[in-house]
């Protein structure tokens, strides 16, 4: 039989998730978007309730939750905040999940417990100015000198970095072969050597503690190494998966928020003696958005249920990353032409949806990409 809804068990997830999000993060979303200042009391809280480790399993100090449990929590979180919502992806996607995966006992050991309960931030090094959609293409070297290995390079739009204490650096260790020469590197963000660079001042997801880091000279051994040596590009493209399927939940989280707003002012919105909710060219477009925003949300719980199940869901991934971020991008333009003067004001609500889903097609693989992979698939 064919499941359409959550479980029990996953409802009370998200709900917890929904009551932490409405209560703690909601009153802040705000005052971190106009700022920019990274909320770094909103992480330490998360982290207290399993929202930094959700599928990490319990005996390394996280929820022991599913990828489905996990896609509604990050919802939730985005649904308050989008830039929140991103934060938890990167510690939860990008960082804890593949160190449970791929790390050995002794790394799991040494942070696994502490990215869970929201003691420490993880970082997720991969993009370089030269090394985005083309992630291969990794300029930054780690060059082998008889005791362990010299980091040296740059890396861009760095999520977390402001304040992340470990960074999964990605570097090319045999630079002539391209992905198949590239090795992760668990590196405390206070390695001798790391420089972090002025914080980026973005459009949306304002807050997001967004830096360059530069590495000079940063030395690493091979109990640092993730996974195997020059097997980091796999190991990015495994988080990636797992990353893809959350950003379609954070987006599907900034959607629904817009839907909410375009709703609720449709209701009290008056002209001519009735709301406008009474009218059919405002109908259409809440029908538009609430299906589209639907259609794409299963879609992420499918290619969630594939994290699980498979041991790569790539397709699934692009698919719901694809269709939740333009169906959210969908959502905060529609909820702006109902709220028409009301939306467009510098600080309303729906301005700041507007700003921040457009992020979710362009981070962690834009919509071309996601467009690329899905066709390699159907066409193979």
């Amino acid at each position: 039989m064919m499941i359409l809804e959550p479980t029990a068990e996953q409802r009370a997830f998200q709900q917890a998730a929904d009551a932490f999000a409405r209560e703690h993060v909601e009153p802040l979303a705000a005052q971190i978007d106009e700022h920019g200042a990274f909320p770094t009391d909103l992480v330490r809280a998360m982290g207290r309730i399993g929202l930094m480790g959700v599928t990490v399993p319990a005996r390394w100090g996280g929820a022991g939750r599913d990828s489905v449990c996990y896609a509604l929590a990050v919802e939730a979180l985005a649904r308050a905040s989008a830039t929140v919502g991103v934060i938890a992806t990167v510690n939860n996607s990008l960082v804890a999940e593949p160190l449970a995966h791929f790390g050995s006992d002794e790394q799991r050991a040494a942070w696994l417990p502490r990215l869970a309960t929201g003691e420490a931030l993880g970082a997720f090094a991969l993009s370089e100015e030269d090394a985005g959609t083309d992630a291969a293409n990794q300029q930054t070297r780690a060059t082998f000198d008889g005791q362990g290995y010299r980091i040296n390079g740059r890396k861009v739009w760095v999520a977390n970095a402001e304040v992340a204490d470990l960074v999964v650096v990605f570097a090319a260790t045999q630079p002539d072969i391209a992905g198949r020469g590239i090795t992760a590197f668990l590196v405390p963000a206070d390695s001798p050597g790391i420089v972090r660079r002025a914080r980026y001042d973005s459009l949306g997801v304002r807050g997001l503690g967004c830096m360059d880091l530069e590495f000079a000279d940063v030395r690493v051994d091979s109990s640092q190494v993730l996974g195997a040596l020059g097997k980091g590009f796999h190991v990015a493209r495994w988080a990636l998966d797992g990353g893809r399927v959350a950003i379609g939940a954070q987006a599907l989280g900034v959607g629904q928020a817009a839907l909410d707003e375009a709703i609720a002012y449709a209701k009290h919105r008056t002209t001519f003696g009735q709301p406008i909710a009474n009218y059919q060219a405002i109908q259409w477009m809440l029908a538009d958005v609430a299906t589209d925003l639907d259609a794409a949300r299963m879609l992420v719980w499918k290619a969630a249920c594939a994290k699980d199940t498979q041991e790569r869901c790539s397709t699934e991934a692009s698919m719901a990353k694809l269709a939740a971020s333009e169906a959210a991008h969908r959502a905060a333009d529609k909820a702006m032409q109902i709220l028409a003067s009301a939306g467009y004001r510098r600080g309303s609500k729906v301005e700041r949806l507007f700003r921040d889903v457009r992020a979710a097609e362009i981070y962690q693989g834009t919509s071309e990409v996601q467009r690329m992979i899905i066709a390699a698939s159907v066409l193979a």
